[in-house]
């Protein structure tokens, strides 16, 4: 199934694009409704001690994650915007020098909210951490 267009338009116009995601190097591997795939590459500027991956950097890469899955099912004409409303994040093992990669599906979507489940693996397959997200939509009038 495709995404609509304005589901497309969300992911890649919006989020994915955003100033910050672009600073972070976030890029769209897949994207079907309810599920997405991004990669995030290692950047020495987003390190913390060595080569570990700031958590911060990972919580936004799970963040934008959440927030791509949840417009990824988005019908035309009926949203208007969307925020996080809730983030727990257990980060499980460090990052250390590692392309991230954030597959995020949604578990639970009504009309005006949705819940993500979120996996964070390295280059390798490890699973460096795991992030669930509540996202609530504006709708539009």
């Amino acid at each position: 199934m495709d995404l609509g267009e304005d589901a497309h338009a969300w992911i890649h116009l919006v989020l994915t694009r955003s100033k910050f995601a672009q600073a972070l190097g976030i890029e769209v591997v897949e994207a079907e409704p309810d599920r997405v795939v991004l990669k995030m590459p290692f950047r020495e500027e987003f390190t913390t001690v060595g080569a570990i991956v700031h958590g911060g950097a990972i919580a936004t890469l799970i963040d934008i994650a959440a927030a791509s899955a949840s417009a990824s099912g988005i019908r035309d004409g009926e949203v208007a915007g969307g925020a996080t409303a809730s983030m727990n994040i257990s980060y499980l093992a460090a990052a250390d020098g590692a392309d991230l990669t954030a597959e995020a599906a949604i578990i639970q979507r009504s009309r005006r909210q949705t819940v993500a489940d979120i996996d964070i693996r390295d280059q390798t397959g490890a699973l460096v951490a795991k992030g669930v997200v509540t996202s609530r939509f504006v709708l539009k009038r």
